[in-house]
């Protein structure tokens, strides 16, 4: 079968990352987490202390950007991605509610969008990838053969991401999350430079009463159903 790129978006916790690994694993694609390689970034700036809650120090961001080397490297245990951030294994540390907290403001910044996507673009260039983000459809791979954009009620999300941070030791409580969700999903779909939005030919798949196995079966059905035009 031809190997074609598949671009996924969807709001913070939807099921975005879970889908896109299973899909990547069953076709033997590459995943890329675009959302991870954000969190790196903002993880640097958390710890230069060039952004906060309230706000981001934008021009000591963007006057160090060549300092941040991104790549992935594959955990041997999951056989999946983890973010390399100039060469320290953060996978763990990107995931922490102090990034979330963060990750909005320096996804917003224009420097930065155009800094990643242009290394997306290289991981993807020769087709046969999974990547999962906010404007992969839109920016990234407005030409992929299959977008996808996923979605969940917010009561789901919150619920689902406060018992992944739980799980992982956060101490956190579900209001905390759900505040949180709220404030990304506004900064995402309103934010001036690559926008959070659900392109026309991008098909929606509502996971609130879905299992990830469903999920997936319903992608696989997709990907099936476009390979069979070619």
């Amino acid at each position: 079968m031809k190997k074609i790129t598949i671009a996924i978006d969807g709001y913070s916790s939807c099921g975005k990352s879970t889908l896109a690994k299973a899909l990547a694993k069953e076709l033997q694609y590459i995943y890329v987490d675009s959302g991870a390689m954000y969190r790196g970034v903002a993880l640097y700036a958390l710890r230069k202390e060039w952004v906060a809650s309230d706000g981001a120090q934008v021009d000591q961001i963007v006057k160090h950007l060549s300092e941040i080397d991104i790549s992935f490297e594959l955990n041997p245990a999951t056989k999946l991605p983890e973010l390399i951030l100039n060469e320290e294994n953060v996978e763990s540390q990107i995931r922490t509610l102090d990034v979330s907290n963060v990750v909005s403001f320096v996804a917003s910044i224009k420097e930065v969008r155009h800094h990643l996507v242009d290394l997306q673009r290289k991981f993807g260039e020769r087709g046969g990838v999974v990547m999962d983000g906010r404007d992969i459809g839109s920016v990234v791979f407005p030409t992929a053969e299959l977008k996808l954009f996923i979605t969940a009620s917010p009561e789901i999300r919150a619920e689902r991401r406060f018992k992944e941070l739980k799980a992982k030791g956060g101490n956190v409580t579900l209001e905390e999350v759900k505040e949180n969700l709220t404030l990304r999903d506004h900064l995402d779909s309103t934010r001036e430079e690559s926008p959070l939005v659900q392109t026309p030919d991008a098909i929606v798949i509502d996971n609130t009463d879905l299992t990830p196995q469903e999920q997936l079966e319903e992608a696989l059905e997709l990907v099936g159903s476009l390979n069979s035009q070619f």
